[in-house]
């Protein structure tokens, strides 16, 4: 008999929901859900047909989900009937406050411009972007905590009054409070500028996208799916756990909403097959992870780096398939792994066929993404394709068991709208920091600093990279965590990137004209050897040679602007991924807890496991600074997935010990050795020689498992 996964759980957009919400049957609940409902068709509006300003849409954007999430998160959890309506009077006239927000602007603005010429702030000017700011601080600390409102306060107060107190290269001479009001209000740096449109259009629309999917039955056809797929597998229901939350990536987009939905189904299932509740939490875990990376719904971040590269968001997340593919394949290798150690045997229960889960609810899955991924190839706007995917989600769903009537388009739309309300309030209000950093210059700063500290070394900038995003992580959600180490420490990483390959150019010789004239500036005395083959240490002499003034237009004029625009995006990238180890690093790992609830198991001895597990999460961005991936041939990218691969599986077998049969500690040494090979960037020769040494080693320990599972039965 087939198990009947049950209902999942909505997906949330960042990393939690956990904090006190007020139920949905509650009057405040029941106006919540219709102003959802209107609310999500007001952006469906303006995403499509609209034609209003974008600062408009920005404001209302806040406006309404600051009104929403004065609803339904108080400012504080009363105990006593008479706490819980103070609240609930003081929540609501915040919310009245944020939708007054759009009034104001709407009566305001054309006298604004007019007037800021003149006579300056008037007093409404200054209580409502006062209002704007404080309202930014309360609603992120209702959702996200009191790590970033300080992060926010200390930005502004850093502009207006203590940056001009602090010594050396972070000095800032301030600008007056009003100057800096109207920078967060009305520029596009500031809380309803650039990330605040992402906000209201991207990612709104994706998620309100997943939801509809969700509403349609997704969840269960996942699991469903996944089931089918690992059945006769070794270690299958971690392998269920692996491709239920990698397709439940693709319509969450949120780590910790991928662990409570197909958790409480792949958790049990893989304690009942005598897996460890300790790893079956870490292999959700570790698997959950991973639904940031997994396109073509990649989070709330990867929109947000398509502003910051200018990168389009199909080009992002064509990409990064590869590299998703080889981070759950890096969790599978622990899997199967764990279920050998174990002695754990495959699977062989009769359920549903492929073909049945497939023509149940395939088509109401797999179609509505494909129209979603299809118009966006077909040169449609992301938020066309969502809205189009939308109306696919609900046609498809009536050839399925799960029909979305009215009143199932009703809750989707709600259900879409109440999961975007942290991030909405999360990515405007991040604004204030965003606006900090562009005004100060303090980017700039921290890039001579990464420069500085890695010494020109790629390698060394990344690891402080992923220094700093653990750091940050412990207390700020992914998107937040990226937002903020990217603005601060992508340049930096980029110019390393173009200046490592700006330095192999010059070695070749392989340069024109007026770059060899600048060269030559600061290098008179190799003037006969500057556009001929040398060494690359003489080569980065002569670059670091040459005028500061000039290097950036030197780098503009040696490489092409493709591999200026990819070294951009591997910086991001990186940061992107880097930013992710937070969901399962100790000490503080919300992915990782979640799934310990769920399992029974410790919570600590459960994130350094599913820690362990995720180890691609560190791996896999180094291919994108130092391999062919991102921007190389078909061929170059699949060679590089190859290698990538091997070395994985070898990395998990030198730190368990184990293969197909357990090795020794010489073996072991050796699968790291050739890890190491394998990824590294050496010659070509080199991989596949490591490549062949691999495959050796993994069969003369599958013929060990052979004979030792000979002798067992013998």
């Amino acid at each position: 008999m087939t198990r009947q996964p049950p209902p999942v759980a909505a997906p949330f957009p960042d990393d939690e929901e956990s904090r006190y919400t007020r139920p949905d049957d509650s009057i405040p609940g029941r106006i919540a859900f219709w102003f959802s409902v209107g609310f999500a068709l007001l952006h469906i509006w303006f995403n499509t047909l609209g034609t209003w300003s974008e600062l408009w849409t920005s404001v209302i954007h806040f406006a309404g989900f600051g009104f929403l999430c004065a609803l339904l998160y108080p400012a504080l959890q009363a105990k006593t009937p008479m706490g819980q309506k103070l609240v609930l009077a003081v929540d609501i006239v915040l919310g009245l406050l944020a939708l007054s927000l759009f009034a104001y602007l709407y009566f305001n603005e054309l006298s604004f411009y007019r007037r800021i010429q003149t006579t300056g702030f008037a007093w409404h000017d200054w209580f409502f972007t006062l209002t704007a700011l404080a309202l930014g601080v309360e609603f992120t600390r209702r959702t996200t905590g009191w790590i970033i409102p300080i992060l926010i306060i200390l930005s502004f107060t850093y502009i207006t009054f203590w940056g001009r107190h602090v010594g050396g290269m972070l000095t800032f001479a301030g600008l007056r409070t009003d100057t800096m009001l109207f920078r967060i209000f009305y520029t596009d740096d500031g809380m309803f500028g650039t990330v605040a449109r992402i906000s209201s259009s991207f990612v709104f629309m994706f998620i309100l996208f997943g939801a509809f999917l969700m509403r349609s039955g997704a969840g269960a056809f996942i699991i469903e799916f996944a089931q089918v797929l690992a059945r006769r597998m070794i270690g299958g229901p971690g392998i269920v756990a692996i491709i239920g939350s990698g397709l439940m990536g693709t319509i969450s987009g949120s780590a910790v909403a991928n662990t409570v939905s197909t958790g409480s189904i792949t958790i049990p299932l893989m304690k009942r097959a005598g897996i460890p509740a300790k790893t079956a939490a870490a292999t959700e875990a570790a698997s959950s992870t991973g639904g940031q990376i997994m396109p073509p719904i990649m989070g709330a971040g990867a929109f947000v780096m398509a502003s910051f590269t200018q990168v389009p968001y199909l080009t992002i997340a064509a990409v990064s398939i590869l590299p998703a593919l080889l981070y759950f394949i890096s969790v599978g290798y622990y899997v199967r792994i764990t279920a050998k150690r174990l002695n754990l045997a495959a699977d062989e229960g009769a359920g549903k066929s492929l073909w049945q889960v497939l023509k149940d609810n395939g088509l109401a899955f797999f179609l509505p993404i494909a129209v979603l991924v299809g118009l966006m190839i077909w040169g449609y706007t992301p938020t066309y394709a969502a809205g189009f995917a939308i109306i696919a989600v609900v046609v498809c769903s009536w050839v399925t068991k799960n029909p979305l009537g009215p009143r199932a388009v009703l809750e989707a739309l709600a259900l879409g709208t109440r999961n975007m309300i942290l991030t909405a309030v999360l990515l405007v209000a991040i604004g204030v920091v965003i606006s900090a950093v562009t005004i100060s210059g303090i980017g700039n700063t921290f890039s001579l600093m990464i420069g500085n500290w890695s010494g020109g070394s790629v390698l060394v900038a990344i690891v402080l990279i992923a220094l700093a995003s653990l750091v940050l992580g412990m207390g700020l959600p992914v998107t937040a965590a990226y937002i903020v180490i990217a603005t601060l420490s992508a340049p930096a990483l980029a110019d390393l990137m173009t200046r490592t390959e700006l330095i192999n150019v010059i070695a070749s010789g392989d340069i024109g004209s007026s770059v060899g004239a600048m060269l030559t500036l600061g290098a008179p005395e190799h003037a006969a050897l500057i556009g001929q083959p040398m060494p690359r240490e003489l080569a980065a002499e002569i670059f670091a040679a040459a005028p500061p003034e000039f290097h950036r237009m030197i780098v503009e004029q040696a490489l092409s602007p493709a591999a200026i625009t990819a070294a951009l995006l591997a910086a991001h990238l990186i940061i992107f991924w880097l930013s992710q180890d937070s969901s399962v690093t100790p000490p503080v790992c919300l992915t990782a807890f979640a799934a310990a609830a769920i399992a029974g198991s410790k919570p600590m001895a459960t994130g350094f496991t599913a820690w362990k597990m995720a180890k691609g999460l560190y791996v896999v961005p180094l291919l994108f600074a130092f391999s062919p991936i991102l921007h190389g041939t078909l061929w170059e990218k699949l060679e590089v997935t190859l290698f990538t691969a091997a070395a994985l599986y070898a990395m998990a077998a030198a730190l368990e010990g184990h293969m197909e049969a357990a090795i020794n500690w010489v073996q072991r040494v050796a699968m790291a050795v050739l890890c190491a090979v394998l990824i590294w960037p050496v010659q070509e020769a080199a991989h596949w020689v490591a490549l062949a040494v691999f495959f050796a080693l993994l069969a003369w320990n599958v013929m060990q498992d052979r004979r030792g599972r000979a002798v067992v039965v013998a």
